[in-house]
């Protein structure tokens, strides 16, 4: 027998929640543990076969929601991965896999009411296992991918509520570049591309005084992914 190829869709799913320890924000991902050959007991990307009716968007959400019950505000190609033994399996060393992934942005409230269970869990993004395939190095291009996007583009919306801080959306910004930015020029650059609306609410009840709540230009796309977007 010659052979079998198939097509399978993964997604890298980002969210901001504490940290067990610091209980301060970091990026979490969903991991889903292997319950067959290959990479049996193994955690991984949620995926699986790309449907035989619809496009590679739609099979990505799909797989997503069937297996952590998410449904991302942002989902994007990120590659496409099809070396040669990248799922090679002892017992059938002619079958080949190509994964289409995709990443994704969900707020914390979205991630907390997804599923969890012995067979699907988050994971600090900086702190994840040994995983099936080569899904440790995708996460590491997704991550790469995340912070580049985040330099010019309003996607850290994807990350927060409808309304937010500045404060906040600076703090959206620290954890996904992994630096600290002055907050005076961060006011400046954020208030100058116009991303960001003010609005007439406070975020009260906290120590500090009531600091002013803003939303997102909804005018202006959360990134600019070209006229083949979703595709």
């Amino acid at each position: 027998m010659g052979e079998s190829i198939t097509l399978a869709v993964s997604t890298v799913i980002f969210a901001l929640r504490p940290h067990p320890e610091s209980q301060h924000p970091v990026l979490w991902l969903p991991l889903v543990r292997r319950v067959r050959s290959p990479h049996k007991g193994l955690w991984a990307l949620p995926g699986g076969p790309l449907g035989t009716t619809e496009d590679l968007a739609a099979s990505a959400r799909r797989n997503l929601h069937e297996t952590t019950q998410l449904t991302p505000r942002y989902l994007e190609q990120l590659y496409a991965f099809g070396r040669p033994d990248r799922s090679h399996d002892q017992t059938m060393p002619d079958d080949r896999t190509v994964s289409i992934v995709y990443w994704a942005l969900v707020h914390a409230d979205v991630a907390s009411a997804g599923v969890e269970s012995d067979n699907v869990r988050w994971f600090p993004a900086d702190d994840v296992p040994d995983l099936a395939f080569d899904h440790n190095q995708i996460i590491e291009y997704a991550l790469w991918r995340l912070r580049n996007k985040m330099e010019y583009s309003r996607i850290a919306a994807a990350l927060l509520g409808e309304t937010f801080t500045l404060s906040e959306l600076r703090e959206v910004h620290e954890v996904v570049l992994e630096r600290t930015l002055d907050p005076a020029n961060f006011r400046r650059q954020i208030e100058a591309t116009g991303q960001v609306v003010a609005t007439d609410e406070f975020r009260t009840g906290r120590r500090h005084r009531p600091a002013r709540l803003y939303r997102h230009n909804h005018s202006i796309e959360l990134a600019d992914n070209g006229p083949l977007t979703g595709r």
